[in-house]
């Protein structure tokens, strides 16, 4: 039986071990000094480093209730060194050693403690006769060898098995600054994130869930795939057959964690070739390569897309500034382009910052990758896109998300068929000609993507929505993408007014107008326009409008009544006869020739004006096909409808929450259950 070295700590190892700030630890040392639980004197130096017994701290930490973890005497050989470590090398040296041991001791299940160096070696090399993923390792320790897999078999004591004892192991490369393992970690929520993903895109496959890392050193996202599957889940995962430290130690990883692996054979171009129904993983930069420059990261999602058939999936992670931002090198942007002229990205997600440890500032993204849908014409193809940059990766919004990217890999039935919270659905023509961040691409007009798939596809969904709402009222409308060479092109109001389909008329100068009640002239102003909804009725009465301003005019129905100052406003005057106030004017369109001119797209169009912009006459108006005209002011007016049914029903709501609030606080009323009914009024004699 060969002892474990005493275990040995510093003062950054005790803060982590309690989970405290180190100035935290110093603290404690000069308060808790002459007390009845002084902290433990130092017992090695290292380099002028104070070093103290792990077992004496963990003691202390124990009786004097001191930190944040009540596990810290179970926890203290994870976060220990031992002198074995200035014997044979570097801290990556005690980490490759260590995880060698817990991967050979969950492989045979054997107190590595009570072997000597040779049997260690002997049966490291029954396990690993090619030195895959081990012996080497093993091997480079040395004399120490003994010693170490006495200290492995007290983490695995402390972790209660081995790879929990191996997971704590690489929580710790962030303290030990392993820069080759900690330059490219990322925080637990993306990581949940891909892996959530990846395994609800693995059951719409079918069959056995196989899973595959192709990156240099990944393995982080693999094991997330085995937390969110379950330990009872069969897995298979593929990775690189990379000579490296990085992949040995993904290929113990995978070991330990008794998963079934395979290798992809991964060129030096970095070709590499995955057969069957499979999911891809990966993070770029990756462990192994953690230098990759746009143009490499790129180049690497360009391996996986370019083997891809569409029985495969894919979720990759990787900067935002490369896989969806702007601006990219002219070589980067081509070799991007065309990924996406591919038809495999079906979805881009831009993440919030602070998920890679090292690089808080730095956003990540997704790319989630599937069939191509071949048989759709290349114009008619779309990409989901949703910008989570302002959203915290809260368990519901994982969910939505996960739900949204399964959704994207369906033909086009499938995605009419789903409601989108965060994506939306963007024809991949127009991220092409964007300028602009991927996941923020509209189309060069007013609306988003007017008349194109995204927008037919989101009608039909609000349509599904409204009529299964409450109201129980139906929405009759149905819309085709339409083609693009049949849009009208907009044009400006003064243009409008000198070919005759536009008329302006001025706002009559009256005195105030203080509101009234119904009856007489209706009195359109400023106030009105700004606020539709809110503003006091005003009215005149006709007789004493047509003897004071006996010039005044009064609007036609269908006229739009609109404003400049303080800022563009309009509203359609549906039924006419209103007076208009000055500084309100009116812009008629003329019946005979309205040059596509519709009265509630005119206003739309003035209601999106920026609030500088005062130069009506400048002010482009869009205009709808001769055949569309009559449709959209039908179904126009129907919605209208249903929104005026809806103010109503709200202010019957607020009146109704009004009334019982104030009628049960004030004590003149009192709620019963709804379901009994009040027993009526016994009269005299009634028996």
């Amino acid at each position: 039986m060969y002892e474990a070295e005493a275990l040995r700590m510093s003062l950054s190892d005790v803060a982590a071990l309690a989970q405290v700030q180190r100035p935290v630890v110093s603290m404690w040392r000069k308060r808790s000094a002459g007390s009845a639980h002084p902290f433990p004197e130092p017992a090695a130096l290292e380099g002028g480093r104070e070093l103290f017994d792990a077992d004496q701290v963990a003691d202390w930490l124990h009786a004097t209730g001191r930190g944040n973890n009540p596990e810290a005497r179970n926890d203290v050989a994870a976060f220990s060194r031992t002198p074995a470590t200035e014997t044979y090398g570097t801290s990556a040296a005690t980490l490759n050693a260590l995880t060698a041991l817990l991967t050979l001791k969950a492989m045979t299940g054997t107190a590595l403690g009570t072997l000597s160096p040779d049997e260690l070696l002997d049966l490291a090399d029954e396990c690993d006769p090619d030195d895959l993923f081990l012996y080497s390792e093993l091997e480079a320790v040395g004399a120490a060898l003994a010693s170490t897999a006495a200290f492995a078999d007290r983490l695995v004591d402390s972790a209660y098995n081995a790879p929990a004892a191996f997971e704590q192991l690489l929580a710790a490369r962030f303290r030990a600054g392993l820069r080759e393992h900690s330059d490219t970690a990322l925080t637990d929520s993306p990581v949940d994130l891909v892996a959530s993903a990846a395994v609800e895109l693995a059951a719409t496959l079918g069959g056995d869930s196989v899973f595959a890392d192709s990156t240099r050193g990944g393995s982080d996202l693999l094991m997330g795939v085995v937390h969110t599957s379950g330990e009872s889940s069969a897995l298979t995962f593929l990775t690189a057959d990379d000579g490296g430290g990085a992949a040995r130690l993904v290929r113990r990883r995978v070991r330990v964690h008794g998963v079934d692996g395979g290798q992809i054979r991964v060129d030096s171009s970095g070709e590499f070739a995955v057969h069957g129904p499979v999911v891809h993983v990966a993070q770029y930069p990756s462990p192994g390569q953690p230098g990759m420059n746009a143009a490499e990261i790129l180049s690497a999602a360009e391996q996986v897309v370019l083997q891809m058939d569409d029985h495969q999936r894919a979720v990759l992670i990787a900067p935002a500034r490369v896989l969806c931002d702007v601006p990219l090198t002219a070589a980067a942007a081509g070799v991007r382009s065309g990924l996406l002229r591919t038809g495999r990205v079906r979805a881009i997600v831009r993440l919030p910052e602070g998920l890679l440890r090292a690089k808080p500032r730095e956003a990540q993204a997704l790319w989630v990758l599937g069939p191509s849908f071949a048989e759709v014409p290349i114009a008619e193809r779309w990409t989901m896109v949703a910008d989570l940059s302002a959203q915290e990766l809260t368990e519901d919004v994982k969910q939505d998300v996960v739900s949204d990217i399964v959704a994207s890999m369906g033909n086009r039935a499938t995605v009419r068929a789903h409601s989108f919270r965060f994506a939306r659905l963007v024809q991949t023509r127009i991220l092409l000609a964007s300028r602009k961040s991927l996941v923020a691409a509209q189309s060069g007009g007013s609306a988003p993507t007017s008349g194109g798939a995204e927008a037919a596809l989101r009608v039909e969904e609000l349509v599904r929505l409204l009529q299964a709402s409450e109201s129980g009222q139906s929405v009759a409308v149905n819309v085709l993408p339409a083609d693009l060479n049949t849009k009208a092109q907009p044009a400006s109001v003064q243009e409008l007014l000198a070919a005759g389909n536009l008329k302006y008329i001025k706002g009559n100068r009256l005195d105030n107008v203080d509101p009234g009640p119904n009856g007489g002239t209706r009195v359109l102003g400023p106030a009105e326009l700004l606020n539709p909804h809110t503003a006091p009725p005003r009215h005149l009465s006709l007789l004493d409008f047509a003897t004071n301003y006996p010039s005044g005019r009064l609007t036609e129905p269908g006229d739009v009544v609109f404003c400049t100052s303080p800022r563009p406003a309009a509203l359609v005057d549906v039924e006419g006869g209103s007076a208009v106030v000055f500084p309100a004017r009116v812009l008629r369109i003329d019946a005979g020739d309205p040059g596509g001119l519709l009265p509630d797209v005119v206003t739309a169009d003035i209601n999106s004006i920026s609030a500088a912009d005062k130069s009506w006459r400048q002010w482009r108006l869009r205009r709808v096909p001769d055949a569309q005209r009559k449709k959209l002011a039908e179904s126009l007016a129907r919605l209208q409808h249903g929104q005026q049914q809806a103010r109503e029903r709200l202010g019957r709501l607020e009146e109704l929450a009004t009334l019982i609030t104030d009628g049960v606080a004030g004590g003149s009323l009192t709620l019963t259950d709804p379901s009994t009914k009040l027993a009526e009024p016994q009269t005299e004699g009634t028996r």
